[in-house]
């Protein structure tokens, strides 16, 4: 499964970026936002650091204007992939832009049948909020199996991006299930490495290593 990371804030990005593990990122409006400066320098920057697929949303509402403002972002970068809603009108915008040989990611996924027509629509990915469906009491794990046994049914290239993912536990739960892409926020990235008993051992190594009085460096 891949990693992308869920954030614009460009430390995280070339943090995560140098430990090889890091596949592509996805950002949002609020996330460029968040992480200030101007929209385009930033997700250029982060097209500069990151060799994968980034992530960069569209505005518009109505097609035309989405497939035109998805030109100009698709300008900045070989390796951007333009994120467009889950609208009738994103649909036409994610057909027309990936007729043209642009990645597209359609977001705001809640549905088996929104992530069938954006397959039929030729998104390069998908991306369903597993987390926004488990504030709500459904079941966004469910949703990941759903799209899966469609897309497999079908041979499908639209890759699975699970998003909206709030822990650990998500991303395990996903790679189980066979999405292709976990994007994940850098907090929650960082503590699948984490482990008490790995912490434990860690103290025992260092604890009988000082007894040996020696060094390596």
């Amino acid at each position: 499964m891949k990693f992308f990371a869920d954030t614009a804030d460009i430390a995280d990005i070339k943090d995560l970026a140098s430990t090889g593990l890091l596949d592509g990122v996805t950002t949002n409006p609020s996330l460029i936002a968040k992480a200030g400066g101007n929209f385009l320098e930033v997700v250029a920057e982060i097209c500069g650091v990151v060799e994968g697929p980034v992530s960069a949303e569209v505005t518009a509402l109505d097609a035309p204007t989405m497939i035109e403002e998805g030109r100009k972002l698709a300008k900045i970068a070989k390796n951007i992939a333009v994120k467009v809603p889950l609208t009738w009108d994103g649909l036409k915008a994610c057909k027309q832009l990936s007729s043209e040989g642009t990645m597209v990611n359609v977001t705001l996924c809640f549905s088996a049948n929104q992530a069938l027509l954006a397959a039929k629509a030729g998104a390069t990915f998908i991306s369903p909020f597993i987390g926004r469906l488990d504030d709500i009491n459904l079941d966004g794990l469910e949703l990941i199996e759903e799209i899966r046994v469609i897309y497999d049914n079908y041979a499908f290239e639209t890759e699975i991006l699970a998003a909206s993912i709030r822990t650990a536990n998500h991303v395990k739960e996903v790679a189980l299930i066979g999405a292709d892409v976990a994007t994940v926020p850098p907090a929650v990235l960082r503590t699948l490495a984490n482990h008490p008993l790995t912490d434990k051992g860690l103290e025992q190594f260092l604890a009988d290593w000082k007894k040996t009085g020696q060094k390596i460096l």
